[in-house]
């Protein structure tokens, strides 16, 4: 067996979110305030963009680029669609949740993303910088198309389409990711140096930290959930494999290398827990976040994590021989 895929247990980053899920199952009373979590987030946001504009601006933009843009789009458009329908099949959930919950499977997790760089980083695949700007387009058509599927046949007033449309293209993640890759494109190499002490020296603990309040998080929100059943919990495995493996398939077909094409499957494969929700609260407030939250945050971020960050970047090396 690849002994690759069992490298990142030895990463202080995956060790911190393993010590977040035991201290939650033993009932532990440790926890991270809450201001100082989003604080970390912020931070994380900043620095993955700012360092993929400098990437980009170093390269510069090609047709390698709008093919990873264009398929980070298509993809986030067309995941839904499948998740959608074994959701209501296989998952027997209602057309509300059904669409609800696809929207967060086509969205994308940062954190994961983030945590896959590193993983992949300590491993000698380092992703193009513009994976950055992927990840950000990629938070939007899923919400689309999930609520194109949860209303259909359903009517909607003009103004709850206007406030559903800022909270999608101006939510915080959106904003600070493009915005710290737009600086980081204008800035170039010279213009980070006077920034990436910062950026770059704290970023490995800060991530830490981050990465144990969500072990804390999933694991309490896990045994506190009553809306999930043992369907559902398949599928939140289920989804994660199929579209991390066909984001790799695509990230090769495109000509993507090694580590880029495994971390399309990596967003491909993470589910929303900050964006989507945030949207689907606004826009459907009658569908259960008991289920969607559950789903994205408890079963399906943990499982990227510990095993499906390293699935893909296996596959990724397989298919490049």
């Amino acid at each position: 067996m690849d002994a690759s895929l069992f490298a990142p247990f030895a990463s202080p980053v995956i060790l911190f979110f393993l010590l977040g899920l035991l201290a939650s199952a033993l009932r532990s009373d440790l926890a991270i305030p809450e201001a100082m979590a989003k604080g970390m987030s912020l931070y994380l946001m900043a620095a993955i963009g700012l360092k993929g504009g400098v990437a980009v601006a170093k390269s510069g933009v090609n047709a390698e680029v709008a093919a990873a843009l264009a398929a980070g789009v298509a993809l986030s458009f067309a995941i839904p669609l499948v998740a959608y329908a074994l959701l209501r099949s296989f998952g027997r959930l209602d057309q509300t949740n059904a669409g609800a919950v696809a929207a967060h499977y086509g969205s994308v997790s940062v954190v994961t993303y983030v945590t896959a760089n590193e993983i992949l980083g300590a491993g000698g695949l380092v992703v193009a910088g513009f994976m950055v700007a992927v990840l950000a387009v990629m938070e939007t058509p899923a919400i689309l198309s999930g609520l194109m599927l949860a209303r259909r046949g359903q009517g909607g007033d003009g103004h709850s389409r206007g406030e559903l449309l800022r909270e999608v293209f101006l939510n915080a993640s959106v904003v600070l990711l493009l915005g710290s890759f737009a600086i980081g494109l204008v800035a170039g190499p010279k213009g980070y140096a006077e920034v990436q002490p910062l950026f770059e020296s704290g970023f490995k603990g800060v991530l830490c930290l981050f990465l144990l309040d969500m072990g804390l998080i999933a694991a309490r929100r896990l045994i506190d959930a009553r809306a999930l059943n043992l369907r559902l919990v398949v599928l939140a495995i289920a989804f994660p494999l199929f579209n991390g493996t066909l984001g790799v398939l695509v990230g090769h077909a495109i000509g993507l290398d090694v580590a880029t094409a495994a971390a399309l499957g990596v967003l491909c494969a993470s589910a929303s827990y900050i964006a989507v929700p945030a949207a689907m609260r606004l826009a459907m407030p009658q569908a259960d976040p008991g289920i969607y939250l559950t789903m994205s945050l408890s079963i399906t971020f943990p499982f990227n994590i510990l095993v499906g960050i390293s699935l893909f970047a296996a596959l990724s090396r397989l298919l490049a021989g």
